[in-house]
Order: C-alpha cells, then structure tokens, then sequence
C-alpha cells in the first residue's frame, strides 16, 4: 500500500469518527510530507502500521488529543482485523462436501475388495 494512500484512508476514517480537527491538520502534515517527490513512492503493509507509527511520533506523544484519536483508530483497526481473521478461519473450518469423483472411486475401491 502506497504511504499516500494509506495515510488520506487514515484521515477519512478518523473523519468518520469525529476526531478532534487538531488529529485532522496532525495527518495532513505527514500526508505532505509523504507527497513530496522522494517519498511519494514509499509503501506501507497496513493501515494499523501506519497508525502506530503516527503513535510513536512526539506529536501524538506530547498532545493526549491527538494520541486518544489515533489509539481509537487502532483499536477499531484491530478488531476489524481480528474479526475478518475470525471470519476466514471460520470459512475454512467449513467441511468440504465430497466429490462425485470420490464416491466412484469409494465404489470402485470396495468392488475390488
């Protein structure tokens, strides 16, 4: 995922979220210093990736504002991550029905016996 991307997702969820406007202009600084011609390319893993990294920066440490917003994010984040996690596990746990293919060859196999 591109940085760019990554961090104006970041910004539409905490607007969807009524962030303080002091977290808004906080993203908006690192969505212009990640548009500028040597970083644009850089890419993240995640979204949750980018968020503890915006957590780990003295900014969010020093305003409880701004660190309360993005430690909300993270933990909606998370449990949407665990949740699919859940979700996908769920699906493969499913049983898979058999094939026609597998009761001729059952057939097949009990006839030679």
């Amino acid at each position: 995922m591109n940085v760019v991307d990554g961090l104006t997702t970041i910004r539409e969820r905490l607007v969807a979220q009524d962030a303080n406007p002091k977290t808004l202009t906080y993203v908006d600084v690192f969505i212009k210093r990640a548009q500028t011609p040597g970083v644009s390319n850089a890419a993240s893993a995640s979204l949750t990736q980018l968020v503890k990294m915006l957590l780990r920066t003295p900014g969010s440490q020093d305003n409880t504002v701004i660190y309360n917003d993005l430690a909300r994010l993270e933990e909606s984040l998370t449990s949407a991550a665990s949740d699919y996690m859940a979700r996908k596990a769920a699906e493969d746990a499913k049983p898979v029905p058999k094939t026609k293919k597998y009761y001729k060859e059952l057939k097949e196999k009990d006839a030679k016996e």
